[in-house]
């Protein structure tokens, strides 16, 4: 069960991406029909928002998870790296997906890279996870805690990792406005760029074990079928049924479509993302109902608000390792120090302009009825 709505987590980016259903820019073409539960369109250039219905509802995310992994690990790792996999790094849910690596095998991090976003290979997010990590047995958990850090960084403040994978995990969440600033980190990586554009790879035979090599498919679809795609992630499992990220560009413009809770009938995932980008494409340059918040503006607000918080630091730790032991699993329960330091990350300024006249009208009421 998703965490109650928080109303300044609702509407940042703008007081307009406060709510379930659905928001366009006045007289726009009508949003396609999606099987999706909530969806974004978004400009990665501007960081204009171009439409969205329930941008930050609590979604379960799958492995649109794995851009968080690369968010956090892709500039962290170099690619020519060699990993050798542990039995750790195979410890994923039976019959889940998996790019084939094997115990004892060696292989580049850039290898594992495309395993992860072409195949979705579980077993190599967890071997990134724990490379990231400096490759102990609890490096898996160091990485988990350093994505959820990098979350509140960007001001993606309803995710909260539990598996570096998207594999499901109890308190695991993300909304589509914080998997478009995700993404947005991402697309920014050339190497992340490369990788996901890639048609085919092939996973090196190993020597001991003695395992042949094979080749593996990107299965984004996006890839070959639309023009001008950059591609992007997707991701089912049976509680969070299929998600989407996809990317694109278009006479000067880049766009991304995340998409979140849908069935792959009658469209699949790829193709509710390409109908999104179509949509947005078709907008006028300049069409937003609200904003990505950027890292800055993330950084700034923290730092804007430290004065009048430090006093309570140690009060404010003792209430979030208190909120951790109560709710380990939960979106509340941050794991790291980051996410403490974020606490009180901006609000987005419309919210503050519409609380303040909320508050002007509830004093003028008052005094007209004292008077």
């Amino acid at each position: 069960m998703p965490p109650a709505d928080v109303a300044a987590d609702m509407a940042v980016g703008g007081a307009a991406l406060a709510t379930h259903g659905l928001i366009v820019p006045a007289g726009s073409p009508a949003a396609p029909a999606l099987t999706a539960t909530t969806w974004m369109v978004a400009d990665l250039d501007t960081g204009e928002v171009l439409g969205a219905c329930g941008p930050h509802v609590y979604q379960t995310p799958a492995s649109v998870q794995k851009t968080l992994l690369a968010a956090t690990a892709i500039e962290q790792l170099d690619p020519k790296t060699k990993v050798t996999i542990t039995d750790g790094d195979l410890d994923i849910e039976p019959g889940s997906s998996a790019v084939g690596v094997v115990v004892g095998g060696t292989y580049p991090v850039s290898t594992l890279w495309l395993g992860l976003l072409l195949n979705s290979g579980n077993d190599a997010a967890n071997a990134l996870a724990r490379t990231a990590g400096g490759g102990g047995p609890d490096g898996q958990a160091k990485t988990v805690a350093a994505m959820n850090a990098k979350a509140a960084s960007i001001g993606a403040r309803q995710t909260h990792a539990v598996t570096p994978s998207g594999l499901d995990g109890k308190g695991q969440f993300t909304s589509a406005y914080d998997l478009a600033l995700i993404a947005r980190v991402c697309f920014a990586s050339a190497d992340f760029r490369k990788y996901v554009l890639t048609e085919s790879a092939r996973m090196p035979a190993q020597k001991k074990p003695k395992v042949g090599g094979f080749q593996f498919q990107n299965e984004n679809k996006l890839i070959y079928n639309y023009p001008g795609a950059l591609g992007g992630k997707t991701g089912f499992t049976t509680v969070a049924r299929h998600s989407y990220v996809g990317a694109a560009t278009r006479n000067g413009r880049t766009l991304v479509a995340t998409l979140l809770g849908a069935e792959a009938r009658p469209k699949r995932g790829w193709e509710q993302g390409a109908a999104l980008l179509d949509w947005g494409f078709a907008l006028p340059a300049g069409s937003s109902v609200g904003k990505l918040v950027t890292p800055e503006e993330v950084a700034a607000s923290a730092a804007a608000s430290a004065p009048a918080t430090g006093t309570q630091t140690a009060a404010g730790a003792g209430a979030d390792a208190a909120a951790q032991a109560a709710h380990p699993g939960g979106p509340t329960g941050f794991t790291v120090a980051a996410a403490v330091g974020v606490a009180g990350i901006l609000t987005a300024t419309p919210l503050l302009l519409l609380l303040t006249q909320r508050r002007r009208r509830r004093l003028k009421r008052a005094d007209d009825q004292a008077h």
